[in-house]
This record gives C-alpha cells, structure tokens and sequence, in this order.
C-alpha cells in the first residue's frame, strides 16, 4: 500500500492524535513518533528561576515573534546530528505561511542569537526545537513563549521529550493517556498566537 503524500494538512492532523513528524538523521527518511510519556509545561504553574529573572531584568536580549522563521529553523538543525532536514524545513516553513507554525527569537545587535519554534492549533502549542548561539538565548526564547502562551489562555505547550535542559525550566512528563485528554480539549478550543 502506497504512502499518502505528506502535507501541512497531514502534518496537523497528526499534531491532534499526539503524533509528529522527525527526519532520521542517517537518512532523511520521516519518521513519526508519539511517546510515552509525554514532556509537557505546565504553563499556569510556570514561574521562571531567580537565575533566569535577572537575565531578564538586564534586557540583554531583543525578543522578535515571526521575524525570521526560516533563520530560526536553521539555528536549530545547526546540530549535526540534527533531525530537521530539508523536507522538514520546507514543510514546517509552508505551515509558518498558513499561519500555524511560529517562532520565538532572540536578538542581539541586530544579530539572530537564538530561538524556538513549533506548531499552535487551538490552545495547544507543540514545541518543536531550540537553539542557542549566546549563553541563555533559549532559555529567554522559551520563558518569553511561555508568557504568551499564558496571556492568550493556551492550556497544553508539549515539549515532546523531556531534556535536563527542559526540566530545569520546569518541563515535566505525563502519561501519554493524560496527555491525549489534554490534547483533545485543548485543540479544539480557540486561541491566537500572533
């Protein structure tokens, strides 16, 4: 049996299973994965560290929203072990332009220094990835996300995986039969990203 064609259509249709899309590093061939558990913010809950607020009381960085998405993207396949490949670029890319991916970027001196970006639908955002070229780039990147995730009422940020990184900023997993159920409220509720 033949595979369907992949489309930001399917793409966001399996976002609301709990399903996503990676590259595999070696061969480019997509991948889609749902884990068990589930890396998850709670963004009512979500204070940031003592570490993380006088970073950004200093306003070291400039924060931008959908300024350079593409920049973005490729700040994060930097790694080379990377599983955002071209496809995945083009893709996510053409959801940016129909209005459902976005990024979170920082600026310094007119100079892109990090960010994140991933996909809303509904009150749901799926992050995606993140990079960062200057010591705490992402970290403003993601508590600047999770601000406005939490004045525009989303109620699920998905961090599919967890990481120490994300822990640290207060990441934690669910079983992914708790996830589904947030998921299904969450997506078909209403919110604006942008």
């Amino acid at each position: 049996m033949e595979e369907p064609e992949i489309t930001p259509e399917l793409i966001l249709n399996a976002y609301c299973q709990g399903i996503f899309p990676m590259a595999e590093p070696e061969t480019g061939e997509i991948a889609w994965y749902s884990p068990d558990p589930r890396g998850i913010f709670p963004i009512e809950t979500y204070q940031p560290k003592k570490s993380l607020r006088n970073i950004l009381n200093r306003k070291y960085f400039e924060v931008r929203i959908n300024y350079d998405f593409e920049a973005t993207m490729l700040g994060c396949a930097e790694n080379r072990e990377t599983w955002i490949s071209d496809q995945i670029i083009n893709w996510y890319c053409e959801l940016n332009f129909l209005g459902f991916a976005h990024s979170v970027e920082t600026w310094r001196d007119g100079k892109l220094v990090g960010g994140l970006y991933g996909v809303a639908i509904g009150q749901a955002f799926f992050g995606e990835s993140m990079f960062s070229r200057e010591s705490n780039a992402s970290k403003v990147a993601l508590h600047n996300l999770i601000m406005r995730l939490k004045e525009r009422k989303f109620t699920l940020l998905d961090t599919q995986f967890t990481t120490d990184h994300l822990e640290f900023m207060g990441a934690v997993n669910i079983p992914k039969k708790e996830y589904l159920k947030l998921l299904s409220k969450a997506i078909t509720k209403p919110a604006k990203f942008d």
